[in-house]
């Protein structure tokens, strides 16, 4: 049988079956999720009949955002995404989710956090960036016991995980090895993907791999980075960390230019001449570029992750996203820990959208509704080297999905869907959350989750840290 010549969307939308390659048998049999239901290891899931889905793959859907409406299903087999499109076969004994009324996405790339940090939510508000980091940060992390680390990372990662983040980059100073197990085992046993991106002093280089290797490499949803401050003071501490995570073969992940006053320190030189300038770097908040230095940025293939509410809260400045997306630098989103305060990337989105426009009074400027949710799924996956894995909802890749629900106060009627996901979205709307296919939100509540729990134990760490 002969078809002309099109996409394996169309070809897969026209037939309304799955294609062979999918594997799926024809046979239906839905059932439904019970509530809390944990999923069983390598079970099939489908989600039935979305409204929408922004696949954020142009093969899978239309537009550069992928786009399929009315009666989209999404099949998830053994963690990875199997199939995408409408009228989709559902192979026996498959759990089945119904979608109608929804929007289906992938989950949410957090690039930039300090879950510890909720430790100190709301604190030191009247202060920018250095005062804060002076009067509440610096003080607080040393007196952290591995016991209380773990309840604070737990509760800050259950937040980001329930408002749709289903992969994070936590930026982690300098800790003990005991504190570095419970901080892990806090971010696994949320359920995230997560890259713990590791600090250390330049006295003790077998701190990084030793955690890579004892406590992450065994979990399937951990990965590592070396984290490191970038100055030509640092110089030589830069060289062996950026060593370090060449040796380790991870991405070296650096705050640079946070500040303005941080251009005493010239972190850009630092960086080239440490030799790690490059598709290896993941550069966080990068304010205050100069135009030779974005120009660079981009040349060298250098990735940036872009924090506009901690930015605006911190009073540090504006990120010139404009200019970095039109010399093709890769940028995604970023809480930043306790200066975004709790976790929303929708409102990260929206800063990052009308920080721009009112700069430039500009309502078309980089970055616009499409661009931005772009950042906040696939184009946060290109910045960590994960977007053969996470991103979007293509065939072959981890299933990372979240459902969201428009039928809401805050965000009906429909008018213009995609908008609306930014512009009205808030994170009681996501509905259910799949992390590598597993169901960790069900219905707008966490599955497995004493949520009283966390916060009790998140209050005691509280108690613990006044005391001291």
């Amino acid at each position: 049988m002969n078809f002309p010549k099109m996409s394996r969307r169309r070809l897969l939308a026209g037939l309304g079956g799955v294609p062979v390659a999918a594997g799926l048998p024809a046979a239906r049999h839905d059932r439904a999720v019970a509530p809390g239901e944990a999923p069983a290891e390598r079970r099939t899931t489908v989600l039935r009949g979305a409204d929408l889905a922004l696949t954020m793959d142009p093969e899978v859907g239309d537009g550069p955002l992928g786009l399929l409406e009315d009666g989209v299903d999404v099949v998830m087999r053994d963690g990875a995404i199997a199939a995408v499109g409408r009228g989709l076969d559902v192979p026996p004994g498959a759990r089945v989710v119904d979608a109608a009324g929804t929007f289906v996405l992938p989950g949410f790339v957090d690039l930039h956090n300090h879950l510890w940090q909720s430790s100190i939510r709301g604190g030191c508000a009247t202060q920018d960036v250095h005062g804060w980091l002076a009067a509440c940060n610096r003080g607080t992390l040393p007196r952290i016991d591995a016991q209380d680390m773990y309840r604070f990372v737990h509760l800050a990662a259950l937040d980001a995980l329930q408002t749709g983040v289903t992969t994070l980059v936590d930026w982690v100073h300098a800790i003990p090895y005991d504190t570095s197990a419970s901080y892990i085992r806090a971010l696994d046993d949320s359920g995230l993907r997560f890259v713990y991106a590791m600090a250390q002093s330049a006295a003790d280089r077998d701190l990084l791999p030793r955690v890579a290797k004892e406590l992450l490499a065994p979990l399937p949803l951990a990965s590592a980075q070396v984290s490191a401050h970038a100055g030509m003071s640092l110089l030589k501490e830069l060289r062996l960390l950026h060593e370090t995570a060449r040796d380790m073969g991870v991405m070296f992940n650096c705050h640079v230019l946070e500040h303005r006053g941080d251009r005493a320190e010239e972190p850009i030189r630092a960086l080239r001449t440490a030799g790690a300038f490059g598709p290896d770097l993941l550069m966080n908040h990068a304010i205050h570029l100069t135009d030779d230095e974005i120009a660079l940025t981009g040349a060298h293939d250098v990735r940036v992750a872009h924090c506009p509410l901690s930015n605006m809260r911190l009073a540090s400045g504006i990120m010139p996203l404009p200019a970095m997306h039109r010399h093709g630098v890769r940028a995604g989103l970023g809480h930043d820990g306790g200066t975004n305060d709790t976790s929303d990337m929708f409102g990260v989105m929206k800063a990052a959208v009308g920080l721009q426009r009112a700069r430039h009074e500009d309502a078309e400027i980089h970055p616009t509704i499409p661009a931005v949710l772009r950042m906040a799924t696939l184009g946060g996956a290109e910045c960590i080297g994960m977007a053969d894995r996470v991103g979007s909802l293509t065939p072959g890749k981890r299933a990372d999905v979240i459902v969201l629900d428009p039928g809401t106060l805050n965000f009906a009627p429909r008018f213009d869907r995609v908008s609306q996901i930014v512009l009205n979205g808030q994170p009681p709307n996501i509905r259910d959350i799949f992390v590598d296919g597993r169901l960790r939100k069900f219905r707008g509540e966490l599955v497995g989750v004493d949520t009283a729990r966390v916060v009790r134990e998140a209050e005691k760490a509280a108690a613990h840290l006044r005391a001291s």
